[in-house]
């Protein structure tokens, strides 16, 4: 006799009894020699010797039943499946409804079994890892994964990063202000009264309707925001500028399209362009080669070799004729040697260079009628003026590098060019100018 397993609990799943056409219940017959289809009998027709067409009553047969045991000596194979579809239908760690619904086995019981043979089982835990391994395989030349930020960092409150987060307090996970954060104004003289007429009640729903539309928005961009890490706004930077120029480019124009796809597949998309572009790029190089007559990498070599090398040969004459430029004047000569040796000893040149090629240095700012003129002094009006800053930038970088400043009891020039984010030309003049005037002191 063979004990094969059934199609499920339910018997309208099975199929019906050849014979009287009623919903077969285990143990039922199996012809060995009829179909496809299969035929089916049930106990009933099978002694009574039924035969139908071709079907006759001394054909081999096979008993279908699942009362044999599977993984486990005390669960038959028909409570392994009925614990399988109460798992599905209950949600796996429900283990009380699971119980109920199968009616045999306990709480314990069900929750013991499940988690032995169907989650710690070392059969299918070894499936599951090559499953995950040829996953990772097949992704891993294709982009590079992204990961969100799971720890932001914590700015003082009020400080330039802060500001960069659009305060953002990751103690509890949110913001200084919301995004339409004067939503609840439109709420706040709504009173919902028992003498409300129907139209005046119908406006007041309208309303709140419109304040739960207006948190659904809120909680939108807030995800946006958490899934591609956006707010570790320096981290992002980041991983922007691995990039070749091109692709930064994309990058920016593409961001505004991260929240119609997850973070993965954004990043896949541009990860995707990037690629493109490389490919472009070393076809480019392949047709240049095919171009010179190179049809082999060692030839390649030498190609870029020597091309290298009359690069360096033309900037030098580059340099030669700039030399011969300044030669005739002896005021400009001297500047050039001056810029020279600063360039040779480390030093950024400070003397602007002299040129009779026609171009002239950009003249004084004026400040008229620009606002926060009247909040500076003369030697302040006169710094503006000859860096080309207008008054309102110049107050905001200094009030950032006083507060900075008395927070650390001192300021480098390397923290001033990380606060402000400008030329650090225009930076160290105005660092150097806050030092003079004991604006600041030196850390």
């Amino acid at each position: 006799m063979d004990r094969l397993g059934s199609f499920s609990n339910d018997p309208s799943d099975k199929p019906p009894c050849r014979g009287c056409s009623s919903y077969l219940m285990e143990p039922y017959i199996k012809c060995a020699e009829c179909g496809p289809p299969p035929f089916f009998l049930c106990l009933q027709c099978f002694t009574r010797g039924f035969e139908y067409k071709k079907h006759q009553s001394d054909h081999t047969y096979e008993i279908m039943t699942s009362d044999f045991p599977v993984l486990d000596p005390s669960w038959t194979a028909q409570e392994e499946m009925a614990l399988l579809e109460a798992v599905m239908d209950c949600g796996f760690g429900n283990w009380q409804d699971v119980a109920n619904q199968m009616c045999t086995k306990t709480k314990e019981e069900c929750e013991k079994h499940y988690m032995k043979h169907f989650i710690n089982n070392p059969l299918f835990a070894s499936t599951l890892l090559n499953l995950k391994q040829a996953e990772e395989a097949k992704t891993a030349d294709t982009a590079i994964p992204f990961h969100s930020t799971d720890d932001p960092p914590r700015p003082t409150f009020d400080s330039l990063l802060s500001r960069d987060m659009a305060g953002y307090m990751p103690a509890r996970a949110d913001f200084i202000e919301e995004f339409d954060n004067y939503a609840e104004w439109d709420l706040r003289d709504i009173d919902f009264v028992e003498d409300d007429s129907d139209i005046l009640h119908a406006l007041k729903m309208a309303v709140v309707d419109i304040y739960h539309s207006r948190l659904k928005e809120r909680q939108r961009r807030k995800k946006i925001i958490r899934d591609h890490g956006l707010i570790n706004l320096r981290k992002f930077q980041l991983m922007e500028r691995r990039y070749p120029k091109e692709v930064q480019d994309l990058y920016e124009t593409m961001r505004r399209f991260a929240r119609i796809v997850g973070p993965v597949e954004h990043d896949k998309f541009i990860e995707s362009h990037a690629l493109e572009f490389e490919l472009r790029r070393e076809i480019k190089r392949l047709q240049e080669y095919r171009t010179a007559g190179i049809t082999n990498f060692c030839s390649a070599r030498t190609y870029d070799h020597l091309k290298k090398t009359r690069e360096e040969e033309r900037l030098k004459r580059t340099m030669l004729s700039e030399v011969l430029q300044y030669i005739q004047d002896s005021s400009a000569c001297q500047q050039w040697l001056r810029r020279q040796a600063d360039i040779d000893s480390g030093v950024s040149p400070s003397i602007p260079m002299a040129s009779n090629s026609g171009r002239r240095s950009a003249p004084p700012l004026n400040l008229t009628g620009l606002p926060g003129t009247e909040k500076l002094n003369e030697k302040e009006k006169e710094l503006c003026q000859m860096v080309r800053l207008v008054p309102g930038a110049y107050l905001e970088y200094k009030s950032a590098l006083l507060n900075e400043c008395n927070k650390q009891g001192g300021l480098r020039l390397a923290q001033a060019r990380a606060l402000i984010k400008i030329d650090v030309n225009k930076t160290r003049k105005i660092y150097d100018f806050l030092i003079r005037e004991g604006y600041i002191t030196k850390a």
